[in-house]
């Protein structure tokens, strides 16, 4: 590394750093948003959207043995000075182990993975795994770029090579525009199934309609149906939120929902972004009852639990593991690992391989995810 990168690398360390000691112990917190909340200053990318921990339950156990996935060689980097003198802080390579970015929703199985591979707490093991989000992840992927938002041990002041190009991102399918984007500079994407989950409408659980058909949701993001009454509810203009273009959940939306059928313009707020410019957005869902917005059901379930959301059958079928495993539920789908094509026998096509095995889909089925390959 020369002199300019190493100084470079030095800084970037002691900002991260700097950044996670600020306010130590901030746990995660959402402003309501479904995907994009804010969270507290050492909860970056995709972590700022989730408001429940992200820990084993009681009756975890140990899946992996012998693994081949492992970090490889620490070394120091460098050192700042602290109130006794000087603190080492240190650099780790990936190794054998990919470097992995995603969808919100993937979070916790990366850090499932760290735990059974690297056997990290799951301190570490939350500190190690961070995401971009589905579409900065698939830029990452296509354009080799690192994910920014991965790789610490902040315990142990080690950060993960932060050169290192995204190997493997585990994500919702890529939308038409980041595939025409990869084809633009010749790249090809690799994407395999390795979990089901369902594609999900809420609303307040005090709203009295508890199902619609597929075809008025149609109608309510197309702007023919405007008023609960018209789908069995109360007197009042159905508020229909969206989320903003290729994130995972407005890909879902217009794939396996809308279709060829246009959707109505989002609803925008305005926020102030750098420099105090005042930017239009794509709104965050707002809970109440005269709410309606769509997201994963595992996201829900697990990573954003409200008690006072309400989760809507589609067609009279619920999304349960079941029906979604079954094909019931109409809009069932899949999360999938995705590389590049020339990296099918690299790290991150052995990684994906190893994900799609037995033991692979284990350690998904135990963070609650429903295995793409279970008998």
């Amino acid at each position: 590394m020369n002199k300019a990168k190493g100084i470079q690398t030095a800084f970037v360390f002691l900002m991260i750093l700097l950044l996670l000691t600020i306010i130590p112990g901030c746990n995660p917190v959402s402003s309501g948003g479904m995907e994009q909340g804010e969270g507290g200053p050492d909860r970056l990318g995709s972590w700022a959207s989730i408001s429940a921990a992200v820990g084993r339950d009681n009756d975890w156990r140990q899946i992996v043995t012998d693994s081949p996935f492992q970090l490889g060689e620490t070394t120091v980097k460098g050192s700042w000075n602290v109130p006794d003198g000087k603190q080492d802080y240190y650099g780790i390579a990936y190794g054998t182990y990919p470097s992995i970015d995603g969808s919100t929703v993937a979070l916790p199985m990366a850090v499932e993975f760290a735990r059974q591979h690297l056997g990290f707490s799951d301190e570490y093991a939350n500190d190690f795994v961070g995401f971009s989000a589905t579409h900065g992840a698939y830029v990452n992927l296509i354009t080799r770029e690192p994910n920014t938002f991965a790789g610490m041990i902040r315990a142990e002041d080690t950060f993960l090579d932060e050169f290192h190009p995204v190997d493997l991102i585990l994500a919702t399918e890529a939308s038409p525009e980041e595939l025409a984007y990869a084809a633009q500079i010749d790249v090809t994407l690799v994407q395999k199934p390795i979990c089901y989950d369902a594609f999900v409408f809420i609303t307040h659980k005090s709203n009295p309609v508890d199902n619609l058909t597929l075809e008025q949701i149609r109608g309510i993001y197309s702007g023919a149906i405007v008023n609960w009454a018209e789908v069995g509810g109360d007197d009042a203009p159905i508020v229909a939120y969206q989320r903003e273009e290729n994130s995972g959940s407005q890909t879902g939306m217009l794939e396996l929902v809308m279709k060829d059928l246009p959707m109505l313009p989002p609803e925008k707020v305005e926020i102030i972004a750098g420099m105090g410019e005042l930017v239009d957005v794509v709104a965050e869902y707002q809970n109440n009852s005269a709410s309606i917005g769509y997201t994963y059901k595992y996201y829900i379930d697990n990573l954003y639990k409200n008690d006072d959301i309400k989760i809507l059958k589609i067609d009279g079928i619920p999304a349960d593991n079941a029906n979604i495993r079954a094909g019931l539920y109409p809009l069932s789908t899949c999360y999938y690992g995705v590389i590049r094509s020339e990296d099918a026998n690299a790290t991150g096509g052995k990684f994906l391989d190893w994900i799609l095995s037995e033991e692979g889909q284990q350690c998904l089925k135990q963070v609650g995810y429903v295995p793409y390959l279970e008998n």
